[in-house]
């Protein structure tokens, strides 16, 4: 499930590419745009500049902007970095595995199997969408308030 961290991770996203020509926006303005909590969306960009996605300044003129142009800001690793891992269950995760303690056999396991499925599914959609599709979506920019 995609967690309410995440869709305001994508907002915000989706809000300052659409503002790359105003330079840097302070949280506030991105908060309002996104309508996102403040202290809730500070956390959230704070890890995604830890993440590479965004760049920050300071200053009277600072705030955050793209680290990268939108169709390159892939929707799989923004999940990834606010999220963790897209698998349902971490025994199908490639990049947080752990056996389940109730499991004798995960290879021969046909639940870890099935996810694993569905974990390579999401990932194929998501790792080939991008904020600049989000950005050209209608209600997307609806949500984000445009």
């Amino acid at each position: 499930m995609l967690t309410q961290k995440a869709k305001y991770a994508l907002r915000a996203l989706v809000v300052l590419a659409d503002a790359q020509s105003e330079g840097p926006l302070p949280i506030p303005q991105v908060a309002e745009r996104a309508r996102a909590p403040h202290k809730f969306l500070e956390a959230i960009l704070l890890e995604l500049r830890r993440g590479g996605v965004l760049r920050s300044t300071r200053g009277k003129a600072g705030g955050y902007a793209l680290a990268m142009a939108p169709a390159t800001i892939r929707l799989g690793t923004v999940i990834r970095i606010v999220d963790g891992p897209l698998a349902l269950i971490p025994c199908a995760s490639l990049t947080a595995y752990r056996p389940c303690s109730d499991c004798a056999d995960p290879e021969a396991c046909a639940i870890r199997r099935l996810m694993r499925q569905v974990r390579d599914a999401t990932a194929a959609i998501l790792d080939d969408a991008t904020i600049e599709e989000l950005r050209d979506t209608p209600s997307m920019l609806a949500m984000a308030g445009q």
